[in-house]
């Protein structure tokens, strides 16, 4: 048996680890189809991570892709078309991302879809769905708006469709929301933005940048893995 002074010795040498649970932050947009697939990718991982005894409380944080977008949003062909430089641009890419979902069981429906919303809206009730019913129903509020715009093409910009998916996730989101959920979804956009965040999905762990873009389930496991085992103080190697 080793001596009880070595033991003592060797436990004060060892750097303290970081905690086996942490805050996974996503940082992204509602009408962000690599948002999508990266939620599915890191779905993929959670179980793994958790039979490893590793516990990660996730969150949904805002983010705007196009914060100039009209209230009530743009005719999508145009507004694609003008970023792309040509319809035809656009429907490609819109093939290129169906083969993507496809990978991880998204059955994109970019034909459905009429126009691009301003999504301010959206990040508004995915905050609410937090305060209303925690981690759990903010992530369901997160999967049926992207099911809702990718999948279903309805205009996550209005109201009423916002209202709809409350009211069938269980909870209610009034017509008027009040004033301090909305500026909590732009304090929190200003702050991912002055963080120099440009792109998304980005995620946080514990606040500090981890990764960005919707990496595949291996890259995922092993930056999550490093993050909750390196010593506490450490910052992450993980880049885009």
């Amino acid at each position: 048996m080793e001596p009880r002074e070595s033991r003592q010795a060797s436990n004060r040498s060892q750097p303290a680890l970081a905690s086996r649970s942490a805050v996974l932050s996503i940082v992204s947009d509602t009408i962000c189809p690599w948002c999508f697939v990266g939620k599915r990718r890191l779905e993929a991982v959670l179980p793994t991570l958790q039979q490893e005894g590793f516990a990660l409380s996730v969150e949904w944080l805002p983010y705007q892709l196009n914060p100039d977008m009209p209230d009530k949003g743009m005719d999508r062909a145009t507004y694609r078309a003008a970023k792309f430089g040509s319809i035809t641009r656009s429907r490609d890419l819109d093939a290129q991302m169906t083969a993507v979902g496809s990978e991880v069981g998204i059955d994109f429906h970019y034909e459905r879809i009429a126009r691009t919303p301003n999504t301010l809206a959206s990040h508004v009730l995915i905050a609410d769905a937090r305060r209303a019913g925690g981690e759990r129903l903010q992530d369901r509020t997160v999967e049926a708006l992207f099911t809702a715009y990718f999948v279903e093409g309805r205009d996550i910009g209005r109201q009423a469709v916002l209202r709809d998916i409350a009211r069938t996730l269980g909870f209610e989101h009034g017509p008027s929301v009040s004033a301090d959920l909305i500026e909590l979804v732009d304090q929190q956009s200003l702050v991912a933005r002055e963080a120099g965040i440009h792109g998304v999905p980005t995620l946080l762990f514990n606040e500090q940048f981890l990764l960005s873009g919707a990496q595949s389930p291996s890259v995922l496991l092993e930056a999550l893995r490093q993050a909750l085992t390196r010593p506490a103080g450490a910052t992450a190697e993980f880049a885009s």
